[in-house]
């Protein structure tokens, strides 16, 4: 019972606030815009009042573009400011993390769980290179003779056996 009095009651207001409103427009717009009285006017006179009204529109409509953009960039300036607002509030400190040594074992069983039955030590997997062969590898590519590569491949046999994949 007493929501409905209460809701009644709004009713009321919002109504009476409308009217106050439309009472308020009517007589905004009849001070700042006076009747036309374009009875008598000759072609000349309308034009010129017509311009005039052009103007005054142009001018109106500068101003709302105006007061638009002030109000689109309040808008945007809110909005950073609730976010860095956001972001003042909602800080807190990072740990500082540590470097931990884990080996490939124990990063499989991290990973994968007691699924994995073999080692993973990838040491031993790596293929051990003397430093002799390598030195021994480099000498043989450098003692080779060029000039027979050379001559085998001038002329056109030369350009057959490319072309046919037996370059060696």
């Amino acid at each position: 019972q007493y929501i409905i009095l209460l809701l009644t009651r709004a009713m009321e207001e919002l109504e009476a606030e409308k009217s106050a409103c439309e009472e308020e427009k009517v007589r905004y717009l009849g001070e700042k815009i006076p009747p036309l009285q374009i009875s008598g006017l000759d072609m000349e006179e309308l034009q010129n009042l017509v311009k005039q009204m052009h103007g005054k529109i142009e001018a109106v409509d500068e101003e709302r573009y105006d007061c638009e953009a002030k109000v689109y960039k309040n808008i945007r300036d809110i909005n950073e400011l609730k976010l860095k607002v956001q972001d003042l509030g909602g800080k807190f400190k990072k740990p500082a993390l540590r470097k931990v040594r884990v080996s490939a074992d124990e990063m499989m069983k991290a990973l994968f769980g007691a699924k994995t039955k073999e080692s993973m030590d990838l040491r031993s997997n790596l293929k051990s290179v003397k430093k002799e062969d390598i030195k021994q590898e480099k000498l043989t590519m450098e003692v080779g003779d060029w000039r027979k590569n050379v001559e085998a491949m001038s002329g056109m046999e030369g350009r057959k056996k490319m072309f046919a994949g037996g370059v060696q």
